[in-house]
């Protein structure tokens, strides 16, 4: 997908899912043509790619731990199948669709979408098993129409207690938590003690050990009904907390919740106590996924501010290293000229009559040496750049057909463009702030406002926290 099509792709889908992101897409084209010109990306290469669009939260555990019931309910219609034992050794990628029947595709799918960050995790894939390279073996894309899902895209794991690609699912659980905006772990509570679910904290939680931002992990605590008793609710929180803990998990929020739709119980007192605690917690971890879009859109924006930053902080290195290489090159010449100059004077000095074919033939073997010269410093001098962007910018300058006295960077101009750039950003984001202000103000005053059975129907974006748990 070239550039051009990709800016294009994504204004569409932003207009449909996130239309407030829209005019940033001129920024980056803005921030991308700058790159270009100085040699920082290819021509096939696009700022655009190098963050996600749209926020991931990834949904993993055991596939008797209620994730693909939790999706379903947040959802609003029966995405995922469900059951007590393994339906699926796939990762699927869900996201929005304005067609109302669920559209399943192959994982390949992903690289062609600009929503997903996935365009590389083919070759990620065969890294990690090299013997099969089919990315649909491990990925599938499901597209649903569901307002929940509006401008974000959920990841659902396949259960980690089957052997089969237990490695290569592990692996590529790691990469995208790494993408992720918010990583939720479900554990079955039914199963509290260490030697029931010590296989799934061997090779799941050790994933999200120690990871850079680990305040991003929620651990979920599903189906507390089925084993929560008057005055034990505590007891089963308090097992799963030491055992993760002794695994090494010192951050991340632990939450309890249940299915309020397929709960049973004969005790009033306990139903009321173990539905305030969920609805509490339930509550708390839809805020956590609703708020990623929010903070998807400050990181899009601030991130044309950083790379602009970062494009303004390498122009004098570069020029540095531009100007060493003229310096060198200046240097070969001289010596070139010495040599070839000097023996073409000694011919000519010898043989008069062919002083003309002497000269003539210095100033040929001097401009073939200049440029295998010039090429082989230019060659010499990148090997040494260990940033890739940096290293194909001064390939960029220094070309064997490009004069070297002109290769340099006007940076003075080119920072005006960057600080305009950036000054633009900090704009959008006073747009952003005052479009999210109103928007919770609408929230608060909708809450406020008392509603008819018939506009309840009609809101959108609504859920009733007490039934959207899993079991």
């Amino acid at each position: 997908m070239t550039p051009k099509e990709r800016y294009k792709k994504l204004k569409e889908h932003l207009l449909e899912e996130n239309p407030v992101l829209v005019e940033v897409i001129d920024e980056y084209i803005a921030l991308d043509r700058i790159a270009k010109e100085i040699g920082l990306l290819k021509e096939e290469q696009t700022y655009t790619e190098s963050i996600s669009w749209w926020p991931l939260i990834s949904i993993l555990g055991t596939f008797s731990a209620g994730k693909s019931s939790f999706i379903n309910e947040y959802l609003g219609k029966k995405v995922q199948e469900s059951g007590n034992q393994a339906v699926d050794d796939k990762f699927t990628v869900i996201c929005y669709s304005n067609s109302q029947e669920v559209t399943t595709l192959p994982g390949v799918a992903l690289d062609a979408d600009p929503r997903f960050p996935f365009y590389n995790i083919s070759k990620k894939i065969e890294k990690i098993d090299p013997e099969d390279k089919n990315i649909n073996r491990y990925l599938q894309l499901k597209a649903v129409k569901s307002d929940n899902i509006k401008g974000k895209i959920l990841i659902d794991s396949p259960g980690f207690d089957a052997d089969v690609q237990r490695d290569a699912t592990l692996k590529i659980t790691s990469h995208i938590i790494d993408l992720s905006d918010l990583v939720l772990i479900f554990f079955d509570a039914r199963h509290p003690e260490p030697g029931a679910m010590r296989d799934t904290l061997d090779h799941l939680v050790e994933v999200a050990k120690n990871h850079a931002d680990s305040d991003k992990v929620l651990y979920i605590l599903n189906q507390i009904d089925t084993c929560a008793k008057e005055d034990n609710l505590e007891e089963i929180i308090g097992a799963w907390q030491r055992a993760l803990s002794q695994k090494g998990i010192v951050s991340g929020k632990f939450y309890a919740i249940y299915n309020e739709s397929l709960a049973r119980f004969e005790d009033e007192a306990l139903h009321s106590r173990l539905k305030k605690k969920k609805d509490e917690d339930l509550a708390k971890i839809l805020e956590k996924m609703n708020k990623v879009l929010i903070d998807r859109a400050y990181r899009i924006v601030k991130n044309v501010e950083y790379r602009a930053k970062e494009i303004i902080d390498t122009l004098p290195k570069l020029n540095a290293k531009l100007s060493s290489f003229r310096q060198r090159v200046f240097i070969l010449d001289i010596l070139l000229v010495f040599l070839l100059g000097g023996g073409a004077l000694y011919l000519a000095a010898q043989s008069p009559s062919f002083a003309p074919f002497f000269y003539g033939g210095a100033v040929i073997l001097f401009l073939l040496f200049h440029f295998q010269l010039k090429s082989w410093l230019s060659t010499k001098m990148a090997s040494t750049i260990e940033d890739k962007s940096f290293q194909n910018a001064f390939k960029k300058r220094t070309r064997w057909y490009r004069p070297y006295l002109f290769a340099t960077i006007n940076a003075k101009r080119i920072e005006e463009r960057l600080q305009s750039l950036i000054e633009s950003s900090k704009n959008f984001i006073q747009k952003l702030n005052d479009q999210f202000i109103a928007l919770k103000k609408r929230a608060i005053q909708s809450e406020s406002t008392p509603q008819t059975p018939q506009q309840e129907t009609q809101a959108p974006n609504t859920q009733d926290s007490s039934s959207l748990s899993s079991s």
